[in-house]
């Protein structure tokens, strides 16, 4: 048993709350365990400039820890993100990607924000998954108001952490088990399973081919968990 009680296999408790701001056309907040990770959609009539005049649209994201989502306060990102905070929110805004036929999306640009009001790990992990239910509702309102003519998500999609700590292979790290980690690896999953990204770091050593295979489908069983959550709060896609 885990500190948490879970056993190794488990996820931890997941609430997702859709509409949980005014003014953004999708938004929710996500619960894993301690982790609480606030997403917003936000849809904006303009494409990157190498998009113009191709009628494609365009996925994009945002992220930020705020000051005391950990322990010790950090400080704020004012005027230069950090290697980390941009490498996340480049994945965010890739996995989101992977679900979406930006074609049909039309010239125009969905900005995901997810702003970390709690982190005790799997941040990058929460923020996909609550970003992907934001993007949907963003989309919804868009076809609801007449804006496009077809439903451009793909599949659903989520992800989840897995890790190796102190020779055990658990799902869905703390930040405890996270930061003790011997293999650290993040996975992105769609809802028929293929993979959009894989993040796998031996963190002290190497680790073997078998291992890496056993943790994906570690991470799939967890994922399975999450979309399961997803279909409930959101129904079919369309």
């Amino acid at each position: 048993m885990r500190e948490d009680g879970r056993q190794n296999h488990k996820i931890r408790p997941v609430k997702i709350t859709r509409n949980f701001l005014k003014y953004a056309e999708g938004s929710c907040l996500v619960e894993a365990g301690g982790t609480k990770v606030i997403c917003s959609a936000s849809v904006e009539d303009k494409v990157p400039p190498h998009l113009h005049d191709t009628g494609t649209g365009w996925v994009t994201s945002e992220y930020a820890l705020l000051p005391r989502a950990t322990d010790p306060r950090s400080e704020r990102e004012r005027f230069k993100l950090s290697g980390r905070t941009q490498e996340i929110q480049r994945l965010i805004g890739r996995s989101l990607r992977g679900v979406i036929d930006l074609k049909l999306l039309g010239e125009r640009t969905i900005i995901i924000d997810c702003d970390v009001l709690q982190a005790d790990g799997g941040t990058r992990t929460a923020a996909i998954t609550g970003g992907f239910v934001a993007l949907v509702d963003a989309i919804r309102k868009l076809r609801n108001d007449k804006k496009i003519a077809s439903f451009p998500v793909k599949d659903y999609l989520a992800a989840i952490s897995v890790g190796i700590v102190k020779g055990k292979m658990l799902l869905d790290l703390t930040f405890q088990e996270d930061s003790s980690a011997e293999v650290d690896m993040n996975v992105v999953m769609t809802g028929s399973r293929d993979l959009v990204e894989v993040q796998a770091t031996g963190e002290e050593a190497t680790f073997p081919e078998k291992k890496l295979l056993e943790m994906l489908g570690l991470a799939s069983k967890g994922i399975g968990e999450l979309i399961a959550i997803e279909k409930e709060i959101l129904g079919d896609l369309k």
